[in-house]
């Protein structure tokens, strides 16, 4: 029976073998990577919120401020039996009491310090630099030093002793360690002035806390806290689950206080469930955005099956003749087929399911799969395949039938290709194009609203893809019509070129397929990396820009003004800066020796900028300074008391300052009058925030709370949602570009007898092997050249258009910016003169081991 023996007659032609497997291939890789790109997406998400939270923020958090005394260990009980219940550990519990203000040691009462504990804070989180953690009191030591506090010391609070301080700890910097996070309010001094605390007194266990509490009959606790230090989430699922366990917590222990009396004693909280929000809807949003891009690469791969079944029937049509006549029916002929191709197909589905979780770590989000995210992938290429072979049977059972049992004339199928060939798709897929480009125009809305993800709209989000396809369709119908016509060229002079274009215009369908595919994944693989990359320079140069260094502290004026040099520690990577506002005009006071090796300049020419400032002390009227900003009508005015400024260079922008009308000076121009009046001194630094301010603290100069570095300036996420979405569609083109290379290697085997015999006997007729490569290198890099070309500039030009209306900071300056497209041009270049160089090797081969006698008599 044909049937048993169909898994061996596919044997008898492997081109065809490979083509189905590789088309499943392809079609189920794309499939399954949308569902993991999703998931992944969502896991990165979980894993950048977890990584801006504080680690105990993750789980419950229980606190309340004016705790009575004795509820508190009513409160810590009842959470410590019921964590358990809900698979937590036991609680971190934090409690504080009112500053103390008249404290006593060695006799000086003028001391103001809170006493506290946390647990598991001694040993392992408070750095004890003298005396031990016994039983007692740990005492910071700025005022230990300060105040000659020795360990040993008993302190007491009017009159009544308190526990003996058992030794001193290093103050706790501001900002806090990460482990400190949560308690930056109540465990951190602030050393600004007018503060009215000196030191935070931890007590070394909870017993010393409590008798302390006790002797000196505080009434209540100011504040207790009580978290959780769970491992952070990394997927969407386990912190849904994180979420659900944390509430049903929270529930029981507000019910157990309940029936003890004290059920609004403390508050529940549950800080990370904003943060599972937006990393659920962060994966809701990749997957909604890169649905309809899935979904045209799904249909790709079913009309490639569709196509490789009617290679299949045209190859099989005497033995599906026979098989019909002797009274098969249309159904078991499609069987036949799916008896034959089903297993390559099957095998790379399978495949290009297993390809695309291997591969997940190159093209997808940094972040771990969901729970359930195999099983949808698996579930999504069983679909395609059960699609594509259910295809492959329909395929064939529908052409059998018509053409055994209707014995429809082909002149009517001629009429229906040709006029879907004269069909204007381009007009159609144009009018979808423009659809997309009118709602991208406000893509960036959600944003600046306030919400911190992009709005989805799938819609513009397919704009790109059918500008390029647009394109791709009018280019092949310049193409078609251009071969249509080429019968008319006469150019026998040059042999080699004549019969490059009497083969193209012989493969006219191939030709213009090819084409189109070639463009359409040039063009989306150079779109989807120019927005993916535009948007990570754009999240780079706008905190650059934004922050002026990786770290920026405010600071005291006496550093503006160099009464306290810079610290030895950090002066090798920071630099000074001030600011004036008020005249209308933003004015950076900067030091140019040392600006230069701190700050950061994002997408200003590092030359430029180093020149302008040399410029800084050249001699003149007024004070000699940089434009910055592109208002005409900016007045020269820097601020009361000082000269106008003299412009000896404009810039587009400046670090701090953006892009707003402003003037950058040197310090060098200012008197020490005029530099003590400066409002604001901030340092720029390459160094960490914890290096600056323990420096700056080392000198007894205290920082502002206006602090930030480039990591915490802008929320990253928006960029990266962006950014994730746009690397599947360069995935997408680069599937694609395997797509048209392959089908330039088919189109060439296809057409190997042909090409064969003609070149044979050109050979006979005196033309040599080297203008014949020629010819065929003409014919294919004619067809590659014409798709990278146009496929490269459209992708280009659309991303170009595109990434600035993706922006999710348009407030920010710069916007975004499409990256320089060299590269990727080069490599594609390269790539396309690679699948030349290869095409025209096998049709050269074809050539040399041709034997004319059999091709003729064949």
């Amino acid at each position: 029976m044909p049937w048993r023996a169909a898994p061996r007659a596919a044997l008898t032609s492997p081109l065809t073998l490979i083509i189905a497997a590789v088309t499943a291939l392809l079609a189920c890789f794309l499939g399954t990577a949308a569902i993991l790109q999703a998931s992944a997406a969502g896991g990165a998400a979980v894993a950048y919120q977890s990584g801006i939270a504080c680690p105990d923020y993750y789980g419950p958090v229980f606190s309340k401020d004016n705790v009575p005394a004795a509820a508190a260990p009513q409160i810590i009980d009842s959470v410590r039996r019921q964590a358990p219940a809900h698979g937590f550990a036991a609680p971190v519990t934090s409690r504080y009491t009112t500053v103390l203000v008249g404290t006593e040691f060695n006799g000086d009462s003028n001391y103001k310090v809170t006493l506290a504990h946390r647990d598991q804070a001694v040993p392992g989180h408070l750095d004890v630099t003298n005396g031990s953690v016994g039983a007692g009191l740990l005492l910071g030591t700025v005022v230990a030093k300060a105040e000659g506090i020795k360990a040993g010391t008993t302190p007491s609070f009017r009159g009544t002793p308190l526990p003996p301080v058992t030794g001193l700890y290093r103050d706790l910097a501001d900002p806090a360690p990460r482990w400190w996070c949560s308690q930056q309010r109540n465990a951190v001094v602030s050393r600004l002035a007018n503060d009215p605390l000196d030191s935070v007194m931890f007590a070394t266990d909870g017993k010393t806390f409590d008798d302390a509490v006790h002797a000196l009959g505080i009434p209540a606790i100011k504040t207790l806290h009580l978290s959780f230090y769970e491992a952070p989430p990394k997927t969407v699922s386990e912190a849904e689950d994180l979420l659900e366990r944390s509430k049903a917590l929270i529930a029981d222990v507000k019910a157990d206080l309940g029936a003890r009396g004290l059920g609004d004693a403390i508050t529940g909280s549950l800080p990370f469930e904003r943060s599972v929000e937006i990393s659920n809807q962060a994966e809701s949003n990749v997957l909604i955005s890169i649905l309809p891009l899935a979904a045209i690469s799904i249909l790709v791969g079913c009309a490639g099956i569709g196509t490789v079944a009617l290679q299949w029937y045209q190859r099989r049509q005497p033995q599906l003749r026979l098989l019909a006549a002797r009274g098969s029916a249309p159904g078991a002929l499609g069987l036949l087929a799916v008896a034959e191709l089903g297993l390559p197909i099957v095998a790379g589905g399978v495949a290009g399911a297993v390809l695309a979780r291997l591969l997940l770590g190159v093209y997808g989000p940094p972040g771990d799969l969901g729970d359930g995210a195999l099983l949808s992938g698996s579930l999504v290429a069983a679909a395609i395949l059960l699609v594509s072979l259910a295809l492959l049977a329909g395929v064939i059972a529908v052409r059998t039938h018509r053409e055994f049992e209707l014995g429809r004339i082909k002149s009517g199928r001629r009429k229906g290709v040709k006029l879907l060939a004269i069909f204007p798709w381009e007009l159609l897929t144009a009018g979808v194009a423009l659809l997309g480009w009118t709602r991208l125009v406000d893509y960036g809305k959600g944003s600046r609203l306030g919400n911190p993800l992009p709005q989805v709209d799938p819609l513009a989000l397919t704009y790109p893809v059918f500008v390029v396809l647009t394109v791709g369709l009018l280019a092949a119908r310049l193409a078609w019509l251009a071969l249509l016509a080429s019968h008319r060229a006469r150019l026998w002079s040059r042999p080699a070129l004549q019969l490059a274009i009497r083969r193209l215009a012989s493969a006219r369908a191939p030709v213009t397929g090819v084409l189109v595919i070639g463009t359409l994944a040039i063009g989306t693989l150079a779109t989807g990396i120019g927005i993916a990359r535009g948007q990570e320079e754009a999240l780079h140069t706008k905190s650059a820009i934004f922050v002026g260094a990786e770290t920026r502290v405010d600071t005291e004026s006496v550093i503006g003004t160099g009464k306290i040099p810079l610290p030895a520690e950090i002066s090798g990577t920071t630099t000074i800066v001030g600011e004036l506002t008020g005249s209308g005009n933003v004015v950076l006071v900067v030091d140019p020796q040392t600006f230069r090796r701190a700050a950061t300049l994002g997408p200003l020419d590092s030359d430029e900028v180093g020149r302008l400032l040399g410029g800084l002390s050249s001699p003149g009227a007024g004070i000699p300074a940089i434009r910055v900003g592109n208002d005409a009508a900016q007045k020269t005015q820097l601020a009361a008391g000082l000269p106008d400024a003299r412009t000896i260079g404009e810039l587009p922008m400046f670090p701090i300052v953006g892009t707003k009308a402003g003037y950058v000076i040197s310090r060098e121009s200012l008197s020490t009058a005029q530099l003590a009046a400066v409002p604001k001194w901030s340092l720029l630094s390459g160094s960490s925030m914890t290096q600056v301010t323990e420096a700056l603290i080392s000198v007894g100069v205290a920082t502002a709370v206006n602090r930030v570095t480039r990591e915490s300036a802008l929320d990253a996420l928006p960029f990266y949602v962006v950014s994730w979405t746009f690397s599947f569609m360069a995935l997408l083109g680069a599937v694609l570009g395997v797509v048209a290379v392959l089908s330039l290697l088919v189109a060439v085997e296809v057409r190997r007898r042909q090409n064969a015999l003609a070149g044979a006997l050109v050979l006979r007729m005196g033309m040599r092997p080297r203008a014949l490569l020629a010819s065929h290198l003409m014919e294919l890099g004619a067809l590659s050249g014409l798709a990278v070309v146009i496929g490269v500039a459209c992708g280009v030009s659309v991303a170009g258009l595109s990434v600035p209306r993706f922006d999710p900071a348009t407030f920010l300056a710069p916007r975004s910016a499409l990256p320089n497209p060299t590269p990727l041009a080069l490599t594609v270049l390269a790539v396309g003169v690679l699948v030349v160089a290869l095409a025209g090797w096998i049709a050269m081969r074809s050539v040399r081991t041709a034997r004319t006698a059999e091709l003729i008599r064949a």
